[in-house]
């Protein structure tokens, strides 16, 4: 079957966009500085929290590339054993969110400051900025997608008037309009997927008929892929959202720890749900479309659904991409508006200059973010990209500062930091190793993180005993 484009599911995106911009606009009138705008306010309720929590970590990253792409090339079982890395990160967060919360910055750049000082909150920036706008692009991409399927008009155009619709969201209102945009937006997908999966396993011609189409081994519990390239797809992931900044911000915009638990636990179950709902629907195009861009697989299913199932679900794939768009963009921007414009060009800024100059931020990163479009072949190769130069730059010297209190020390997370970019770049781009570069280079930043702290940590002081 060819994929062709569907005008009577536009009607769904006209109405999502129409409510998302009233809520955002709504929000965004109650924004007075930079705080409602980076953090809420703090005000978030475990509702909003789970749901933008949810929402933010389920975007074109799993509609488009992550599960879909992988339950489309090598087969339904890594799928959905991929999605329980979230689930472990998940876990962890939980028991560290008193921490993150109580800590209360705007940026992880902060929050390492605290415990390794100014260059660390210097190089994270650096950081956060080559992940983050990587993690941007292809949400640009999956919902230049959803526009090609929806419209007729090619993928790249799509994409051009997608990164327009996110960065203007993102704009106006900040994480005050964000949040609750991304409590409907999970909500949304949560129904959709649920009611869609009869409907893809029907035009699939039912399981039976799916196991007679599909190859074998792509029913074994790694499918097609060896060990080591599913962890390359698992470790990024793992690694990216135990240090993943946009999660810890909106951890510190809740109201306050009992919020923050409750929105975690319906974090933890909405994602029980969407992942095997995703990689099921997503493994049906297999039989139905066989010729496509593994991205595309969610995205053509909804073609051939029931106009309005359809409809709805692509309403649902369309409120993920946006609202992980629009969270990263921000959290991008919040570094550099926080640690290098507030630190190092304006120190005396008030609110409101450091408003005006995050929305401007935004502007500029989401022309960076489609730049960057251009130079990755599929989503996937650019999700795996950003994820470990995240995870391995980034969350081993976090973690250091959460669950290894007192005893790291300050050379040990830079070090680890240092070491943990340059190998995912060095890899990523010379070509030199045939599998992620995760496999390398997040054991290098956890390995110089505890050798250097063996080596640097001072001495007990030798206590004299009299006679």
């Amino acid at each position: 079957m060819e994929l062709t484009h569907n005008p009577s599911l536009l009607v769904f995106l006209i109405i999502y966009f129409g409510i998302m911009l009233g809520i955002g606009y709504h929000y965004s009138k109650k924004v007075s500085d930079s705080e409602d705008f980076m953090l809420a306010g703090r005000t978030l309720g475990p509702v909003v929290l789970m749901g933008t929590l949810m929402a933010t970590w389920v975007g074109s990253g799993t509609v488009t590339g992550g599960d879909t792409s992988i339950a489309y090339s090598y087969g339904i079982w890594p799928a959905i054993l991929y999605g329980f890395a979230s689930l472990i990160g998940v876990s962890i967060l939980f028991l560290i969110a008193p921490k993150i919360r109580a800590l209360g910055t705007y940026t992880v750049s902060e929050a390492l400051e605290t415990k390794y000082g100014t260059s660390a909150k210097l190089i994270a920036s650096i950081i956060i900025i080559l992940a983050f706008v990587g993690i941007v692009s292809y949400q640009f991409t999956g919902l230049g997608m959803v526009l090609n399927v929806t419209t007729g008009i090619s993928v790249d155009m799509g994409t051009t008037i997608a990164a327009v619709i996110i960065i203007f969201l993102a704009t106006i209102g900040g994480l005050m309009s964000v949040a609750p945009t991304d409590a409907l937006s999970a909500f949304i997908i949560v129904i959709g997927l649920i009611v869609a999966v009869p409907s893809a396993l029907g035009q699939a011609g039912g399981w039976e008929n799916i196991v007679t189409e599909v190859p074998e081994a792509s029913f074994g519990i790694l499918g097609e892929l060896s060990i080591i390239e599913f962890l390359g797809y698992f470790l990024p992931s793992l690694f990216l959202l135990l240090g993943d900044q946009n999660m810890y911000q909106r951890l510190a915009s809740s109201k306050g720890d009992k919020e923050t638990r409750l929105g975690s636990i319906g974090w933890a179950i909405g994602l029980l749900i969407i992942y095997p709902l995703v990689s099921v629907i997503a493994f049906t195009a297999r039989v139905n479309f066989p010729d496509i861009d593994p991205g595309q697989a969610l995205i053509a299913t909804t073609t051939i659904m029931p106009t309005f199932i359809g409809g709805f679900l692509l309403a649902s794939i369309t409120a993920f991409i946006i609202t992980t768009g629009s969270s990263y963009l921000l959290s991008s921007a919040t570094n550099i508006t926080m640690d290098i414009y507030r630190n190092y060009i304006n120190p005396n800024a008030t609110g409101k200059q450091q408003l005006f100059i995050t929305r401007v931020l935004l502007v500029v990163l989401g022309i960076l973010a489609y730049v960057l479009t251009q130079y990755f072949p599929t989503i996937l190769d650019a999700q795996m990209y950003a994820y470990t130069v995240y995870g391995a730059g980034i969350t081993p010297a976090v973690l250091g500062v959460f669950l290894w209190g007192h005893r790291v020390t300050k050379q040990a997370g830079i070090s680890s930091m240092i070491c943990g970019t340059i190998a995912t770049l060095i890899i990523e781009f010379s070509g030199v190793f045939a599998y992620d570069p995760v496999i390398i280079s997040v054991p290098i930043a956890v390995i110089v993180l505890v050798v250097v702290t063996l080596f640097t940590k001072p001495k007990d002081p030798v206590v004299s005993r009299g006679d």
